[in-house]
C-alpha cells in the first residue's frame, strides 16, 4: 500500500475544518457582533452612569408700562408760506415793509400808483347818486299817472348798471393794494419802489413760523402706533431739543416711498426758529406692557423664529417667540412673554426645548452685567 504525503493530509484537514466553519454559518457576522456587542456594553455604561442636567440662569422680569419711540428724519417748515403777487399792474408807489419785518393780518404791504382809478371811483359814485335821483322821480310821475310804467323799469335799470359800475371801479382801485393775509414774517422782497410790475408778479414772501412745524415720514408699520395729540420731541441739528404735538398725519401715501407725512407743531413765539433745518422727530407711540431684558437673552428657535427662552414649572425648557416693541441702548423693551415666565438669561443657547434643566435664579444687577450697561438695572426695576 502506498504511503500518502503529509502536505496531502494536512490539506486535507483543513479543507475539512473549513467545510465545518462554514456550515456553522458564524462567519457572516465575526465584524458585526464585536461591533454590537461594543454597542451594548457602552448603552448599559451611559443608564449605569447618573444623567447631569444643565443650570441655567433665570430670572422672572417686572412688567413695565413703556411707550415706543418712533424715530423720524425730517426738518423744520413754516407753519403758512404764501408769495403775495400784484393783483394790477403799474408803478409801486409804496412798499413800508423790508426783508425780516414782522407784519399782522391786513397791513399794507405794497401800494401801485392809482393812475385816475381814485377818480373813476369818484365819477362812478356820482353818475350813482344821479339815476337813483332820476329813478326816485319817475316813480312819483308813475303813481300820478304822468309816466309810463315803462319808464319807469328803464329808471331802475339805470340804477343798476350804475351801482354795477361804481363797484368794479371800487375794485379796481382797491387792486392796486397788497395786503397780508395772515401775521408773520416778510423773508423775501421781490421788487422795489419805483418799480412796474405786471399784474401777478411777485411782491414779496410771507412765512408765518409760530407754530413751526417739524415734518417728516414714517412708515406703514408705524402709522398705526400714532394718533393725532401725541407728544413728539425734535431734535435740532444745532443740538437745540424741542418739544411739540403732532398735529396732522396724511392718509394718502407718497407713491414713491409708500410712507406718510406728520406733522409736529412746535410753540415758536418769536419766530427764532427758522424753516428748513434738518431735525429728528422721536414720537412716543401707545403705551403697551413690556418686560425689559438685555439684548443677549434674544436667541432663536430651529424654525429660525425670534425670541426668548423660559423654564416651565416642571424644569422644561420652553420658547417664546417676542415682539420688539422699542430697542434702547438701555434695554430691549419685549412684548408676547408671559407674566409668569422664568427667563433664561445665562445658557439658553446651550439648551434645547424640551429639555430638562436645572436653574438658578438671578436678579437685576446681574442682568445689568449681562447687558453691560448699568442703565439696565435702571430698566428693569422701573
Amino acid at each position: 500500500m502506498p504511503k500518502i504525503k503529509f502536505h496531502k493530509v494536512a490539506a486535507i484537514i483543513v479543507l475539512v475544518a473549513t467545510a465545518a466553519w462554514i456550515a456553522t454559518g458564524k462567519f457572516s457576522s465575526v465584524g458585526s457582533a464585536s461591533q454590537e456587542a461594543e454597542a451594548t456594553r457602552t448603552a448599559e455604561a451611559e443608564q449605569e452612569r447618573p444623567s447631569v442636567l444643565r443650570t441655567v440662569q433665570v430670572v422672572v422680569p417686572s412688567r413695565v408700562e413703556h411707550a415706543r419711540t418712533i424715530r423720524v428724519s425730517g426738518q423744520t417748515e413754516a407753519d403758512k408760506q404764501t408769495v403775495l403777487a400784484a393783483r394790477s399792474a403799474g408803478i409801486v408807489e409804496e412798499l413800508p415793509f423790508s426783508e425780516g419785518d414782522v407784519v399782522k393780518e391786513g397791513d399794507l404791504v405794497l401800494r401801485l400808483e392809482t393812475e385816475g382809478k381814485r377818480a373813476a371811483v369818484e365819477s362812478a359814485r356820482q353818475t350813482l347818486a344821479q339815476r337813483e335821483a332820476e329813478a326816485a322821480a319817475a316813480e312819483r310821475l308813475a303813481q300820478s299817472g304822468n309816466i309810463a310804467a315803462l319808464k319807469l323799469d328803464e329808471a331802475s335799470s339805470a340804477v343798476a348798471n350804475a351801482r354795477s359800475a361804481l363797484e368794479t371801479a371800487e375794485a379796481e382801485l382797491d387792486r392796486v393794494t397788497v395786503r397780508a393775509p395772515f401775521s408773520g414774517i416778510i423773508d423775501q422782497v421781490h421788487t422795489e419802489e419805483g418799480s412796474s410790475l405786471m399784474q401777478g408778479a411777485e411782491v414779496v414772501t410771507l412765512l408765518k413760523l409760530d407754530p413751526i412745524l417739524a415734518v417728516g415720514e414714517v412708515s406703514e408699520h408705524d402709522l398705526g402706533n400714532i394718533q393725532r395729540g401725541d407728544e413728539a420731541e425734535v431734535r435740532l441739528v444745532n443740538g437745540e431739543t424741542l418739544h411739540g404735538t403732532i398735529r396732522h398725519m396724511r392718509r394718502a401715501a407718497s407713491p414713491q416711498t409708500r410712507t406718510y407725512r406728520i406733522e409736529v407743531a412746535i410753540n415758536n413765539p418769536d419766530g427764532r426758529i427758522p424753516a428748513g433745518m434738518t431735525a429728528e422727530i422721536n414720537v412716543l407711540a401707545q403705551k403697551v406692557e413690556t418686560v425689559a431684558l438685555p439684548r443677549s437673552v434674544v436667541t432663536l428657535n430651529a424654525k429660525g423664529e425670534l425670541g426668548v427662552r423660559a423654564v416651565d414649572p416642571s424644569g422644561k425648557v420652553d420658547f417664546y417667540p417676542i415682539d420688539i416693541v422699542d430697542d434702547t441702548p438701555q434695554a430691549l423693551y419685549l412684548a408676547g412673554i408671559p407674566s409668569d415666565a422664568r427667563i433664561i438669561v445665562a445658557g439658553q443657547d446651550l439648551v434645547a426645548d424640551g429639555e430638562t434643566v436645572n436653574i438658578e435664579t438671578v436678579d437685576g444687577s446681574t442682568l445689568g452685567n449681562l447687558a453691560g450697561s448699568p442703565a439696565m438695572q435702571k430698566a428693569m426695576q422701573q
